[in-house]
């Protein structure tokens, strides 16, 4: 902060009488007073580093969809509070909440205490809706009575970088803050793991005072995506992924938009995707979208879980109110031994990814992958058997797979589900993995129709099959250069599929294209397993040709920022 002229006690003289006139004429100075809301609302941190940036932001903000805006003063570079306080208070065409965040908070500003305090103050007596004070300066900040009109609500707030305290110390936390003075509490925490979320959720229940609960990072995203369905007082967003405050933000258009934040309520019935890594994944999207185009009361969210067992125990609580989940990479055969109840062809395949909340509160667990690669790529044999005028399987069978060789490469949760498909179709399976003994455990159980071929073999042309069958990650954005058969190896197979779909045309489809083999991209696979799982979480049909469009346009933008960002 620049040098000020007139100094500290200046100010605190200045606010003194200025706070005694608001409080005989009830004034509001130059500023809205703001009555405290009956939902959530979405803030945005305004952190431009030069002063006319800075007012440009705010203008910005104001026309994103945020309801209040928080003024990062901090960020500011050569702020001088008497020059330039009063100019940006007046402009903002939003509430607001002034936050000049210390060093010693996680915040920029580096300069005497006793000034930053001041100007705080300041705001207040001008009319600030919000001022945010930091815990750790509270007996600081309050020790002279009368210097924050009532007009003024004051947040105490306090950080954790490294890690979430345990529910109780939380809780513990929270009314010493509200004892300390907060009209609002407001506590930010790490969450190193996704439990860590629930701990920082609990705070919401029964508070002592209106609260911000927030954990930071992926792992505690969900904090901020769900914050009006459990009560917070408000949730941060960004502009763009680029102007992030803290980790974990969504944007606000994510919020609003994807997430339907502001329609969230208390009977706003939740689901999510369980996996890891999970940010990449356009569940959230498709379901997020079918649901408000049937108008179905719901919303689904990403979920990065490390232990799947510890994240169902933590979340297993009523007030939580998750209704199913989607199960992806690697915790697909986790949820089959955790699931109360599985459905014949998942208990079959030895593989979960979906699992639906019954009324006891247990789970049944579903495998809608296996039908929809298998349909897929039935589909596509049928019709590259009637464009070259052949029947599209042999005499008495019900399927193009029957009597075929059919190679999968992984022997983890989608290979199980290819693996059994396939075989239900009287296709000859082949299994490859690199772990060799994962593949010999999902061969014993398919069977004498089942064999185990060497990863080595595949790799050096060794093998040859009908179709071949992808269901690892590789080549998966971000690394979309790699590719589980070398392309002196993929026209050994008369017809690849790849279970990746970020990107749609992955190195290996791309390769087999050009070697002449029939494809099926994942995409076909992901609408048509999703499509059956939001049968399962609402009870209604989905809208299959929507979810299609959606995931190919998401998709499609992907690509174009991918090459605009090379």
């Amino acid at each position: 902060m620049a040098d000020n002229s007139l100094g500290v006690s200046h100010f605190l003289t200045k606010a003194r009488v200025e706070c005694r006139a608001i409080s005989l004429n009830d004034a509001t100075s130059t500023s809205t007073t703001m009555k405290l809301p009956d939902r959530s609302l979405v803030a945005t941190s305004i952190t431009a580093t030069s002063f006319e940036a800075f007012m440009d932001e705010m203008t910005v903000a104001s026309t994103t969809g945020a309801d209040i805006l928080e003024l990062r003063l901090d960020f500011i570079q050569d702020f001088d509070t008497e020059r330039d306080l009063k100019r940006i208070m007046s402009h903002s065409r939003l509430p607001y909440i002034v936050t000049y965040r210390p060093k010693w908070e996680w915040g920029n500003y580096n300069g005497e205490e006793a000034t930053r305090l001041a100007t705080l103050k300041y705001a207040a007596m001008l009319g600030a809706p919000f001022i945010d004070v930091e815990f750790k300066a509270a007996d600081t900040f309050f020790a002279s009575a009368g210097e924050v009109p009532v007009t003024c609500k004051v947040i105490l707030s306090a950080h954790d970088f490294n890690l979430t305290p345990s529910a109780s110390e939380l809780k513990d936390q929270a009314y010493k803050m509200y004892q300390a003075g907060a009209d609002i509490v407001k506590i930010a925490a790490m969450a190193t793991d996704i439990t860590d979320a629930a701990s920082m959720l609990s705070l919401l229940q029964d508070p002592a005072a209106p609260t911000i609960s927030l954990s930071m990072g992926e792992k505690g995203q969900i904090t901020r995506l769900l914050s009006n369905k459990f009560g917070g007082f408000l949730t941060f967003a960004a502009l763009s992924p680029e102007k992030a405050s803290a980790p974990g933000q969504p944007t606000i258009q994510q919020l609003n938009t994807l997430f339907k934040f502001k329609h969230q309520s208390q009977a706003t019935k939740l689901f999510g995707i369980i996996g890891n890594p999970v940010s990449h994944s356009r569940s959230p999207l498709i379901h997020n979208t079918a649901f408000q185009d049937i108008g179905f009361d719901g919303v689904y969210v990403p979920l990065l879980v490390d232990d799947l067992s510890a994240f169902l125990d933590a979340f297993k609580d009523p007030q939580y109110g998750f209704s199913g989940f989607s199960v992806t990479i690697p915790h697909k055969e986790a949820a089959l031994k955790l699931a109360s109840s599985v459905d014949p062809l998942a208990a079959q395949i030895g593989a979960v990814n979906t699992l639906i909340r019954q009324s006891d509160g247990t789970f049944k667990g579903y495998n809608t992958d296996c039908s929809a690669a298998i349909g897929a790529i039935e589909k596509q044999m049928i019709r590259a058997a009637y464009a070259r005028g052949e029947p599209a399987s042999a005499e008495g069978s019900v399927s193009p797979l029957w009597g075929k060789t059919f190679l999968v490469l992984g022997a983890g949760g989608a290979g199980r589900a290819l693996a059994f498909g396939a075989a239900s179709r009287g296709a000859r399976v082949l299994i490859t993995n690199r772990s060799r003994d994962r593949a010999e455990a999902l061969a014993a159980g398919l069977g004498p129709s089942a064999t185990v071929v060497d990863w080595e073999a595949v790799q050096q042309g060794e093998v040859r099959a009908d179709v071949c069958a992808n269901s690892t990650s590789l080549g998966m954005s971000p690394r979309i250069e790699e590719t589980p058969i070398p392309r002196s190896a993929v026209g050994n197979f008369g017809l690849v599929f790849d279970s990746v779909y970020t990107p749609v045309w992955t190195r290996l489809l791309l390769d087999a294209r050009d070697a002449g083999c029939e494809v099926v991209d994942g995409l076909q696979m992901f609408v048509g397993q999703a499509a059956q799982q939001f049968r399962l979480f609402t009870g209604h049909e989905p809208p299959l040709e929507l979810m299609q469009e959606t995931l190919m346009a998401a998709i499609s933008a992907a690509s174009v920022d991918h090459e605009e960002k090379k």
